[in-house]
């Protein structure tokens, strides 16, 4: 999918090469290079890193650093870069996670399920899960009587739901948006 690139300052050929694209599973289907893997790195950590603040620490100069980062986004390993708020400070203390089990799960209950979760802003997650349920949602909110107004004329109004278990957080121990990019390149510390 991608053109063979030239090779750039100070790294050989066969370790510069483009991803030819994704397979089958959306994943890569060459491994990353050091070049690449670190520019992921950086970016997940701090997506507000210039082109040449990144280029500079990863050894290139910015032209060849932002063609790669531009492939990654091509690709689609790069799926957007965001700014991560302090909830507390903005009084959204209140945090649950929620165990949802359908009535009735069949494809248009899931797929209705779906379409509304996607709309409410509460839901910052939501997964389907194995099981004894059907989905597994991190809410955050203002507090208790916030978070009971989002179950009655939220969850509950889908007339979709037979049983939530929520557990409420008392204190976050981590919290990370960062995948383990050192579980499938060398190039990066498997510790983060």
């Amino acid at each position: 999918m991608f053109a063979k690139a030239m090779p750039e300052e100070g790294h050989d050929s066969a370790r510069s090469r483009p991803y030819s694209g994704l397979s089958g599973e959306q994943s890569l289907s060459e491994p990353l290079d050091a070049v690449d893997a670190k520019i992921l790195d950086l970016i997940q950590h701090d997506a507000g890193l210039s082109v040449a603040e990144i280029a500079e620490r990863v050894g290139l100069s910015s032209s060849p650093c932002w063609r790669r980062i531009k492939r990654l986004e091509d690709a689609g390993v790069i799926q957007r870069r965001v700014t991560i708020l302090d909830r507390e400070l903005l009084g959204l203390n209140f945090e649950v996670y929620c165990t949802v089990k359908l009535s009735l799960p069949t494809k248009d209950n899931l797929d209705r399920f779906e379409a509304a979760v996607t709309k409410w802003a509460e839901v910052v997650q939501c997964a389907t899960v194995t099981g004894s349920a059907d989905y597994e949602m991190r809410i955050v909110t203002r507090d208790m009587h916030a978070f009971d107004a989002f179950l009655r004329e939220k969850l509950l109004s889908l007339g979709l739901v037979s049983n939530i278990e929520s557990r409420i957080v008392i204190r976050g121990v981590k919290n990370s948006t960062a995948v383990p990019l050192g579980l499938v390149s060398p190039y990066v510390s498997p510790h983060g």
